[in-house]
């Protein structure tokens, strides 16, 4: 454990470690959601799902680094998260799973205000677990973060990522040509000539 994440080395935690703990609980937790996992793999808010998932990412973590919103309770995540995928995806999740997903926010919250986060039995790190067995090699989740960590420090560059927003892509799909269909051949008197295949 670094000394600079620990107040005055006395084994407490820096606010600033707190938030970024419990930012990346959020972050977590959206993207280990299934139900908006099926709807962003499945293309149902359109071509741009996965900017999607990362708004209500982004959105969450803005709302809930809120003064006012610090001790909000499951109930107003997970209405908010309903109505999030009801608006983007056009899709009613009535399987409670948005419930799991806003109580396990509101856990990591509690585990990141005492310093907990660590401990083998809490949520915080169950996620991080699931995250690296699911692959943990998401480039939409690596981009989300460096995004939120360079949005903190410059308002500017938010504005030109709309414009800049290509995204790198590590190889291209190769082209294959397309067969061209048979047409048969029919001689003058209407009969339909046989050709032999190719090899």
């Amino acid at each position: 454990m670094a000394s600079s994440q620990l107040n005055g080395g006395n084994g407490v935690y820096s606010p600033e470690l707190r938030l970024k703990t419990f930012q990346r609980s959020i972050v977590l937790s959206i993207f280990l959601w299934p139900s908006l996992s099926l709807a962003v793999t499945s293309l149902w808010g359109g071509p741009e799902s996965a900017d999607k998932r990362e708004y209500i990412a982004g959105t969450l973590i803005d709302l809930l680094s809120e003064e006012e919103n610090k001790d909000v309770e499951a109930d107003w995540i997970e209405t908010i998260l309903l109505q999030f995928m009801s608006d983007e995806f056009e899709v009613n999740v009535d399987d409670g799973s948005a419930m799991e997903v806003a109580n396990g926010i509101v856990k990591c919250r509690e585990e990141c205000k005492r310093g907990a986060w660590e401990e083998e039995s809490s949520l915080c790190r169950k996620l991080e677990k699931a995250w690296e067995t699911k692959g943990g090699k998401s480039d939409s989740l690596a981009q989300f973060q460096q995004g939120e960590d360079q949005g903190e420090t410059d308002s500017e560059a938010s504005g030109d990522e709309d414009e800049d927003g290509d995204v790198d892509m590590d190889e291209v799909p190769q082209l294959v040509r397309v067969k061209e269909p048979v047409v048969p051949q029919v001689d003058e008197d209407g009969f339909t000539m046989v050709t032999k295949k190719r090899r």
